[in-house]
């Protein structure tokens, strides 16, 4: 059976993404899915974006859209300079991709074009950035961008009362709709966790990299974890969003 690994929000920490990786030997034909948020944080967005460009030429990827993602893009694509953006990150995206070539550029562009909003594999799991709102399931989301902004399906599952059981009518519908949710978006060591968390079926695998956390890689069949090192260590001259 083909192997399927999710990986975290990146933040910018290239060098982090690279120990994670390149440092674990996976099965030929695994499977990568990228939650989201390459970008913002620390001061090597282009480089990870660069780097997941030829690394999906050969690995099966699939790249999930991150809110940073679209913050980016539009400032790339339409000179749009959010002031929240810059604020939280996006500062040092401008900074990194004033470097790169406007050939480099477009092929950057078309990376983010081409960010799904999510994806649901073949065993109704369901792989997003941020979570959902419709009770019919992110395909059914008034507005698309919800997906990449949501924080109210992790708020709900970290403050549900675990010994309802799914039959009870206070059951959340939400999560009735997939055999297991795989989010990032809201760091878990805002609720106390180093490592990708989960509540009912969900596992939050954003392990905080923007900050003073790690960029992490879950095997969605074993459960088995790998971590880089806490990715402000290995830039000791950045602030990135801390």
């Amino acid at each position: 059976m083909m192997k399927t690994v999710v990986i975290g929000d990146i933040h910018g920490g290239f060098r982090a993404l690279k120990q994670v990786l390149e440092t674990v030997t996976l099965p030929k034909g695994t499977q990568y899915i990228f939650v989201g948020d390459y970008v913002d944080g620390w001061s090597e967005s282009a480089e990870v974006v660069s780097y997941l460009i030829d690394f999906s030429k050969k690995n099966d990827c699939i790249f999930i859209r991150g809110n940073h993602d679209e913050l980016l893009y539009k400032y790339l694509k339409f000179g749009e300079k959010n002031p929240m953006w810059l604020s939280q990150g996006g500062e040092s995206s401008v900074e990194s991709y004033s470097k790169i070539s406007e050939e480099e550029k477009q092929k950057h562009l078309q990376f983010f074009e081409n960010l799904v909003n999510y994806h649901i594999d073949s065993q109704n799991r369901l792989f997003l950035h941020a979570g959902f709102t419709n009770q019919h399931g992110p395909q059914s989301e008034y507005y698309p961008n919800m997906v990449y902004w949501d924080r109210t399906l992790w708020e709900m599952v970290c403050a549900i009362d675990s010994s309802i059981s799914e039959e009870d009518d206070k059951y959340p519908k939400r999560l009735k709709l997939f055999k297991e949710i795989y989010i990032g978006h809201t760091p878990v060591t805002r609720v106390g966790f180093d490592k990708p968390a989960n509540f009912a079926n969900v596992w939050n695998v954003d392990t905080g990299a923007a900050f003073k956390g790690k960029i992490s890689m879950l095997d969605v069949d074993s459960m088995e974890i790998w971590q880089s090192e806490p990715v402000y260590k290995l830039y000791p001259e950045e602030k990135g969003r801390n």
